[in-house]
Formats: C-alpha cells, sequence, structure tokens
C-alpha cells in the first residue's frame, strides 16, 4: 500500500490551504472499482480487526464512508484509490488513543497515477459530500498567520496545529509543510521528557 509522506516543518512563502491537524492516528485504505475498500493499514504495516488500539478503523471507514466515496470515485473513472484518514477520539494524543469512541475523518486521496491530489481539487471533490479535516485558511503563510497558529489562535484549529499544502512541487506530491502549537508542543515535550527519540518523531 501507499505510505503517506513525511511532512516537512520548513515553511514555504507560497500560496497555500491550511488544514486542521487532528491529532490521531494514520489510517489508509485501498480501493478498487471491483473491490471496494478492501486493504487497510496504519501508518506502517496493515490493519485489521485483531489490533487492539485500531481494530474499529476498518468498520468505522466502511460504514461512514465506502458508499459515498465509492460514487465519487465512479464518477471520476477512477479505478484504484489510497484514502488516507485520521483515527482519532475527543482524548486522543501524539497517536494514543483512550477506550472512548473514535471517528475516521479523510484528509487526503491519492488517486491511480495522478498522485495526492492538490489541496483545491481534493477540496473540490469532497468538502460538500464527506466529512474531510477542517478547512482553515487560504493565501500565504504570513506572520499573522503562522503566529496564529503558534499560539492556537487560529479559529476552527484544534490543539495540535495545521498542515499546509500548495500545488504539487513534482509529479504527485503537493507543497506540504506543517505548523504546530506551542502548546502541543510544550505537552510533547513533557509527557516524554525521557525520550528524546519520540520528541523527535512526533515533531
Amino acid at each position: 500500500m501507499k505510505e503517506y509522506p513525511t511532512i516537512s516543518t520548513k515553511i514555504v512563502d507560497q500560496p497555500i490551504y491550511a488544514f486542521d491537524k487532528l491529532d490521531g492516528s494514520n489510517i489508509r485504505a485501498e480501493w478498487t472499482k471491483k473491490q471496494g475498500f478492501y486493504k487497510f493499514g496504519k501508518r506502517h504495516g496493515l490493519v485489521d480487526e485483531t489490533n487492539l488500539l485500531l481494530g474499529d478503523a476498518k468498520s468505522l471507514i466502511q460504514e461512514t464512508y465506502s458508499e459515498l466515496l465509492a460514487k465519487i470515485f465512479v464518477e471520476q473513472r477512477w479505478q484504484n484509490v489510497t484514502c488516507f484518514f485520521e483515527y482519532v477520539g475527543q482524548n486522543s494524543f501524539a497517536g494514543k488513543h483512550e477506550a472512548e469512541p473514535h471517528e475516521v475523518v479523510l484528509f487526503d486521496v491519492t488517486a491511480e497515477k495522478k498522485g495526492i491530489l492538490e489541496p483545491q481539487n481534493f477540496l473540490k471533490l469532497f468538502s460538500t459530500k464527506v466529512k474531510i479535516t477542517s478547512f482553515l485558511y487560504h493565501g500565504n503563510p504570513n506572520s499573522t498567520f503562522v503566529e496564529s497558529v503558534r499560539s492556537g489562535e487560529l479559529e476552527g484549529m484544534s490543539f495540535e496545529g495545521v498542515v499546509c499544502k500548495g500545488k504539487c512541487i513534482s509529479p504527485g506530491r503537493p507543497l506540504m509543510f506543517k505548523i504546530k502549537n506551542r502548546a502541543w508542543i510544550e505537552k510533547i515535550k513533557m509527557k516524554y521528557v525521557d525520550q528524546p527519540e519520540m520528541i523527535e518523531e512526533l515533531m
């Protein structure tokens, strides 16, 4: 299965679409016209119902998205698609989850040889038809915008921060970078004070 690329923290001064960065776990789901959603994975490796942490992600995707997304994919005449979701609950933090209800939220799509869709195309196809991560800002990442994210004051933003996406910088690979809330970073440093490698991975 296609894995989601690592997102840079280097801010690029180009027009971007900023999306809320939900603090959950990355879930991949592969769809074909013949089989529907048939293969599911976490960031690295596959996922099924036996996974104690993420086992209900498969059923959540099937129940919430399968029919609606299939209709869009067929309309676009796509034969093979990989969807990327965030698996998240109210108290999820740094990839850890509590025993509580969870949901899956679509944040990106890779379609056949097109690669990851540019953000304007993603919004056009999906924003009015299924639940996606909240679209919060469009424009250049100026100092006012960046500070509003780092201070946790950007309207509509949840705790972790935002992912900014722009036009493709290479075939099938849009410009992408993330900006984190300072308070979220401090919480990570406190939680993993004795695990610097974990802090580096989460940043």
